[in-house]
């Protein structure tokens, strides 16, 4: 059932590290590495979808003209929301069918490209990035590498599975409820999402009542994403934050980690994820880490603040599309989820004042939680069950019918939105019965994302992550 594009060629199993390393000894050229990047995309591209618009010939023609970053010469894909000059942009929606193509680059964008990565294009993602699984309405989902029947998971679906199926090793995601910690779970890749404002961001997300989305990447290999991270901040960093630098090595001591399962609103882990977490807690155990039970401090309140925030967003799209933009928009091809969120945030509108202020002052309660647990790190599932097949989360069915199963399946990762801390999710089991990955979620305070790189680093290197070939 498995699909994926590891062969023999040139590009082997090499992480984009890897990739870089022989580019910059001059033991390949970038333009070998495109046109076997882009075979391997020709190759299994027509049986997982992952792609929305190419740009294969440029890529060819100017792979030699990326010298000088680190990662020079190594191929990407870019998630359908970040402008990229000279490519459209349709949101993973076909009320934006007949966009025209960017005129420049978002910031981000340039962040990554001065890093010397060549881009081949722009990767799936669901309509507006409002949903946890790749699907569509009117056209087959993105599927899993792992077995074409399930859910990448979303909204960074399209580059999860490009990065699982051993397309590019590593493509642009973005987070605004675990969008990228979702599908790295659901294709056994990694997925960090940083601290907030860490990297620059997105056009669409420079104005967000509250900060809650951050672009980022998925890979395969805990190195790809140091490395990534310690280039971005060669380019920018925050002086709010404490420089991560490149994190190069496992953690070298003990941790007092925290852990939980349960969320809010009588959510949380199935008894299946419940035993993969007990499996995730030994591991952690003896490596020498103290782990003890902890109560997440997600309120009811705050779950019914994220999905109004959520709401809002579908709303304003719907009434502004055009004009926000500033694309050809239909709000007739709307989904029904889409409709029917834009009405839930309708119909509790009066409330905006009130949630948004509350969603503003979480970044303290995400201290208060740290500090009175007297924990380093918080351990969870990164979903509460496994991967659902594609209908689950049907964008075609009706509202009443599909939001619950998303508010119960994605209701942890949230919470590092709203907060603004870093939050990563790592590859570290395998569900033998469906064979599939699980992803389990690490999570620490403001400006510790080079610790969780850290224990990332020591857990890649104990445990080691299932491979697809």
């Amino acid at each position: 059932m498995r699909i994926h594009s590891f062969t023999d060629d040139i590009l082997g199993d090499l992480d984009a590290t890897g990739i870089a390393e022989l580019v910059k000894n001059k033991e390949l050229q970038a333009k070998e590495v495109v046109a076997a990047t882009i075979k391997r995309a020709q190759k299994v591209n027509p049986e997982i979808n992952a792609i929305v618009t190419d740009c294969f010939e440029k890529a060819l023609a100017t792979a030699e003209q990326h010298a000088g970053g680190f990662f020079s010469g190594v191929p990407i894909f870019f998630k359908d929301l970040a402008l990229i000059e000279g490519l459209p942009n349709y949101y993973g929606t076909a009320a934006f069918e007949g966009a025209k193509p960017a005129k420049k680059n978002d910031p981000i964008v340039e962040q990554i490209l001065a890093q010397g990565f060549v881009n081949l294009g722009t990767s799936t993602m669901p309509e507006l990035g409002l949903t946890c699984s790749t699907e569509f309405a009117d056209a087959s989902p993105t599927r899993n590498p792992w077995d074409p029947e399930y859910s990448v998971g979303g909204s960074s679906g399209g580059s999860a599975a490009l990065v699982a199926a051993g397309v590019v090793p590593l493509a642009h995601s973005a987070d605004g409820g675990g969008s990228t910690r979702i599908p790295a779970a659901c294709c056994g890749a990694v997925g960090l999402k940083p601290s907030r404002g860490r990297i620059l961001l997105s056009k669409m997300f420079a104005k967000q009542l509250v900060d809650i989305a951050i672009d980022g990447v998925i890979t395969r290999t805990v190195r790809d994403t140091a490395h990534f991270y310690g280039e971005a901040e060669k380019y920018y960093h925050n002086k709010k934050l404490p420089k991560m630098g490149t994190v190069t090595s496992p953690l070298k001591r003990s941790l007092t980690i925290g852990f939980t399962g349960k969320a809010a609103q009588g959510y949380g882990a199935d008894a299946k994820m419940s035993a993969h977490l007990n499996e995730a807690v030994k591991i952690l155990e003896n490596l020498g880490h103290t782990v003890k039970e902890v109560e997440l401090p997600i309120t009811d309140q705050l779950m019914e603040d994220f999905k109004y925030l959520w709401g809002m967003s579908a709303y304003l799209v719907k009434k502004f599309g055009k004009s926000a933009i500033q694309a050809p928009f239909d709000p007739t091809k709307l989904s029904k989820l889409t409709d029917g969120l834009a009405n839930f945030y309708r119909k509790n509108i009066f409330k905006t004042p009130s949630f948004i202020r509350r969603l503003r002052r979480t970044n303290r309660l995400h201290d208060e939680f740290f500090k009175s647990n007297k924990i380093d790190v918080l351990l969870t599932p990164t979903l509460t069950h496994g991967t659902p097949k594609h209908g689950y989360i049907d964008m075609a069915e009706d509202f009443d019918v599909v939001f619950p199963r998303m508010e119960k399946w994605a209701c942890i990762t949230p919470f590092c939105n709203t907060t603004g801390a870093p939050s990563i999710s790592l590859p570290l089991l395998h569900d033998k019965e469906n064979d599939l990955p699980v992803g389990i979620l690490f999570s620490a305070n403001h400006g510790q994302d080079a610790l969780l790189l850290e224990l990332a680093y020591q857990l890649e290197e104990a445990v080691g992550w299932e491979k697809i070939y």
